[in-house]
């Protein structure tokens, strides 16, 4: 989500989703009376339309009754809930009871608020906070806590823990004939008055307007009405803390539900963009999945509450989903707060480090939502970050592995020794290694943010409430934030090739137009004509036409190409001459109306482009084999620029050089991105890379034309680079390689250099150059001196490799 410090808007409505939470009590084996008519204890009540639209009560109940003649003691019992229609997915909903039913008396148990009603219960016996349906449902009077696993009638039927059952509305677990039927928001089903019991729901109950007794027989509008909980003291807590919010899933069991003086103390405050405050009880339970933090979202409202208050805060229970395929984070909204105190002690943070993040990453679902699976906190870093949402977490002298950006944002990890490149940064892999120890810095004052580079260091404790971003997932809302260490990082300068070596690079300038500043044409420059060394032959990526994002039908980059390459020569590198196929208009993606596009510089005076006319924006290039050699027939071309793997992307740019009197073919590429693709942190696992599909299908085609080329000359030296958008460990690499008609270079650096991008905090590549096999001699490098750092020209690095046509070493 876009809820930082910064100014980024809340894009999406809350959803919200209601799941079952077990406990996870003891077991106590007492009689069962399941299956036999029951001459004691019963359920004599079921309620579940409080506080819905046309009820006069406020709260959903469970009311027992105890036909028999002694005390009936319901220590380590419970009363459980089933929906009506259970699928897979659903779980026994759990209220833990004590005390005793008096002979002949009732004994009340109130379960979730809604936000209609008028009337209280009378104070009540046993408090949960059960969300039940109104018209279908099954409640069971359970000897024991832990949660029912039984579905259907038969299998409870067979449960000797179930000490008696009542299913209402159409419900399939029930007893007898069927379920007892014409519960409503207005009509709660009831025994009579004898609490006759004969195991048959349709026959033992009817509806009937609600009527609830607690055990000193009071009936609504006697008693506190809140369980015992402070009743309607607004100084006194209610019965719900924030564990019970947040639960033992992703989902909270009570969203939707409105929950009343939450007690906590404020942890956090954000006063910008997405405003609200944490709070976090200091009363933990025992339950290691159950966190005790939570946001309270006041939406445009700036809090009023302060780090160190202590706080009662009342308000709907949500799941704010920051996008389509993240997880939610479970907040309360439409707040209301008192104050008690101020300057109290802020709770203990929990620890972020090698020993407490665990080293698998999240669970799968076999590409489903993880959201109703039970938290695995000691297992996955991801269920122990979602088990910690809201609470305060800290970390002690991190390295940055992903540079501050513009909101004040960065990344460190907590995992020193995980998977480190070269140069400080945390180096993505492969799928199956995302890198647990990452977690983002967001600073909740952006002005003290500092402008950190890759392999700087936090240095002290970091510490703040744990929330969740859409941005890169869960992240650390600074309230106190380490000191920058630099370790100082410097920009990478390249060598400058040889006489005989033939220097073709690869520099995606993230779209540059005729309307940028003078300083981002300059230091575009300056990474070309100093830290590339000003090579004979520079492919660019996401240039666009001269009016940038004007959608005017202009296609032309005449204008963009002058300024840059006046600005290199101006850095001390040659004068550049270009070549270019312009798009037809809006066809080639990027931003709407720039028309980016492949452009070749090359140094004239180092070596030649061979021109042949005809290419153009829907004409493709192909490979001619005669008696003077291969060439193409158009150059510069496009490769099969109508196939529908160019859909509304960058169609790959061929052209023909000549260096010492040897052809060289240059494939410049820019593939589609991964936009559409589910985030690695997001609740669908293993996520979707939908764009892939599209990228396979271009790296098919380039490959097919690699081949063509090298079925006409098996000796051609072709060059394949750009913006693959992909991973060297990716599919889309497989397919591009197939047949070994390429080698991708960037496999033959040591692993912990093998990047061009940083992203999240991972060092990755997306960027790449290829050869083919008559290109054995050669020297490679990639040139870090944009993805790394706090201030850059460019979100990529560009990279190089100088072929020695004399035989240089490898």
């Amino acid at each position: 989500m876009s809820r930082t410090a910064g100014s980024r808007p809340r894009r999406s409505v809350n959803t919200l989703i209601s799941v079952g939470v077990a406990s996870t009590f003891a077991i106590i084996s007492l009689p069962a009376a399941y299956a036999t008519p029951s001459a004691s204890a019963v359920i004599s009540e079921v309620y579940g339309g409080g506080g819905n639209s046309g009820a006069t009560l406020t709260r959903d109940f469970v009311e027992l009754g105890n036909a028999g003649s002694a005390a009936y003691d319901l220590s380590g019992y419970s009363v459980q809930y089933l929906p009506g229609s259970p699928s897979s997915s659903s779980t026994w909903q759990v209220t833990t009871l004590s005390g005793s039913v008096a002979p002949g008396g009732r004994f009340l148990v109130a379960e979730a608020a809604g936000s209609g009603g008028t009337t209280a219960l009378p104070t009540a016996d046993a408090t949960g906070t059960i969300a039940m349906s109104a018209t279908s449902g099954t409640l069971a009077l359970v000897s024991g806590t832990t949660a029912l696993t039984c579905k259907t009638a038969a299998d409870c039927a067979a449960d000797s823990r179930i000490v008696d059952l009542v299913g209402y509305g159409t419900a399939v677990v029930r007893e007898g004939s069927g379920p007892v039927t014409g519960a409503s928001n207005t009509a709660s089903v009831a025994r009579g008055t004898s609490l006759a019991d004969t195991d048959d729901n349709a026959a033992d109950l009817t509806a009937g307007a609600p009527s609830p007794v607690n055990s000193a027989g009071q009936t609504p509008g006697s008693g506190d009405g809140d369980g015992g909980g402070g009743g309607d003291d607004p100084t006194q807590p209610g019965t719900v803390r924030i564990h019970d919010i947040q639960g033992t899933t992703r989902l909270s069991p009570l969203a939707g539900q409105t929950v009343t003086r939450v007690p906590g103390i404020v942890t956090g405050v954000r006063t910008s963009g997405s405003k609200g405050y944490w709070i976090q009880d200091p009363a933990a339970d025992s339950d290691p999945r159950t966190s005790e933090g939570v946001f309270v979202y006041t939406g445009s409202v700036t809090p009023t509450v302060a780090v160190g208050d202590s706080v009662l805060v009342s308000g709907k229970v949500s799941e704010y989903y920051p996008s389509s395929t993240s997880q939610s984070v479970t907040e309360l909204t439409g707040p209301t707060a008192t104050v008690l105190s101020s300057g109290n002690a802020l709770p203990a943070a929990v620890t972020l480090d090698a020993t407490s993040v665990p080293s698998a990453y999240i669970p799968t679902a076999g590409g489903g939502s993880i959201e109703s699976l039970a938290l695995e906190p000691g297992v996955y870093a991801q269920d122990f970050y979602e088990a910690n949402e809201g609470m305060r977490v800290a970390f002690s002298d991190a390295r940055v592995v992903g540079a501050a950006n513009s909101y004040g944002e960065m990344w460190v990890t907590v995992k020193p020794d995980e998977n480190p490149t070269v140069r400080g940064g945390t180096l993505y892999s492969s799928y199956d290694q995302p890198n647990t120890g990452r977690i983002e810095v967001m600073s909740l004052d952006t002005a003290a943010s500092p402008a950190a580079d890759v392999g700087d260091e936090l240095s002290g404790t970091t510490a703040g409430p744990l929330d969740y971003s859409t941005y890169g997932g869960y992240n650390v809302q600074a309230t106190q934030l380490g000191t920058r260490v630099d370790h100082g990082l410097k920009q990478e300068v390249t060598r400058r090739q040889k006489g005989d070596e033939l220097a073709v690079a690869t520099y995606n300038v993230e779209n540059l137009d005729a309307l940028d500043d003078q300083t981002k044409f300059d230091r575009l420059a300056q990474g070309v004509a100093v830290n590339l060394s000003s090579p004979d032959i520079v492919a660019l990526e996401e240039i666009q036409d001269d009016n940038g994002a004007t959608d005017d039908g202009t296609v032309t980059s005449e204008a963009t190409l002058t300024r840059f390459t006046d600005a290199i020569r101006a850095a001390g590198g040659p004068r550049y001459r270009w070549r270019y196929i312009a798009p037809t208009n809006d066809q080639d993606g990027g931003e709407p109306g720039g028309n980016i596009r492949q452009v070749f510089l090359f140094n004239p005076k180092r070596v030649s482009f061979t021109d042949r006319a005809g290419g153009d924006a829907t004409t493709g290039t192909s490979v001619v084999k005669s008696r003077k050699g291969v060439h193409l027939t158009y150059s510069p071309g496009r490769i099969d620029p109508t196939s529908d793997a160019w859909s509304s992307s960058r169609k790959p740019l061929v052209g023909e050089f000549v260096f010492h009197g040897e052809s060289v073919f240059v494939i410049a590429n820019h593939f589609t991105s991964k936009g559409g693709d589910q985030p690695l942190h997001g609740r669908y696992q293993p996520p979707a890379r939908s764009s892939e599909t599209q990228r396979q299908a271009q790296a098919a085609e380039v490959n097919t034309f690699v081949k063509s080329l090298l079925a006409a000359d098996k000796n051609a030296k072709a060059v394949v680079l750009g913006d693959l958008n992909d991973y060297e460990f990716s599919r889309t690499v497989g397919t591009l390689t197939d047949g070994k008609v390429l080698t991708p270079l960037i496999t033959t650096l040591p692993a912990a250099e093998r990047y061009t991008y940083v992203y999240d905090g991972n060092s990755q590549t997306l960027d790449h150059i290829l050869t083919s096999p008559a290109v054995t001699r050669y020297d490679y490098d990639v040139v870090h001196l944009n993805a790394e750092f706090a201030d850059q020209a460019s979100d990529h690095d560009p990279q190089i490799v100088r072929i020695d046509v004399t035989g240089c070493r490898h």
